[in-house]
């Protein structure tokens, strides 16, 4: 009995995962229309801005504290590195930077962009109401997808930043 039970409990929570990717990735496949399209709205409206702009933030400010302890700069870094990230967040959370992360995932201006089946097989959880985006079945996760009044919004880049780039 005991271990039917324990067999059920597995199962149930499994299929919540799966529904939850699942789920995601109609926003995600509309994510990626809107950064091959370069459709700012559309972006918009599958970006938690906020959060992924905090994000990047949080990163760039790491980098360069990191720089600092090499280089020696570190008064003229401290006082300008908040405003400089803050500039580079807002430059960077827009559909044409993108595209890089979505060449990245073999989705070019010329390919065809998958189903959101194929989207959903590719997605994995990441705790409570999020779901990632990985390369490779095992790899890390590169995007972070969080669920936010019904949608399912990216709120995590965890790539090299060097990927998001504003000129294309």
């Amino acid at each position: 009995m005991r271990i039917a039970l324990l067999t059920v409990l597995a199962l149930t929570l499994s299929g919540c995962a799966t529904v939850q990717r699942y789920d995601a990735a109609n926003d995600v496949h509309a994510l990626l229309v809107s950064i091959r399209d370069n459709d700012r709205r559309a972006f918009d409206a599958h970006v938690d801005r906020p959060a992924l702009k905090r994000q990047i933030e949080s990163r760039l400010l790491a980098e360069t504290r990191q720089a600092e302890a090499r280089d020696g700069l570190a008064a003229l870094s401290i006082l300008l590195s908040p405003v400089v990230a803050d500039v580079a967040g807002e430059l960077l959370v827009q559909p044409r930077v993108f595209r890089a992360v979505a060449d990245y995932y073999g989705y070019g201006p010329d390919t065809p962009i998958p189903s959101a089946l194929v989207i959903g097989a590719q997605l994995k959880p990441a705790g409570e109401g999020r779901v990632c985006a990985t390369r490779s079945k095992d790899g890390p996760c590169l995007l972070t997808f969080t669920q936010t009044s019904g949608t399912w919004r990216l709120s995590g880049f965890e790539g090299d930043l060097s990927m998001l780039r504003t000129k294309r």
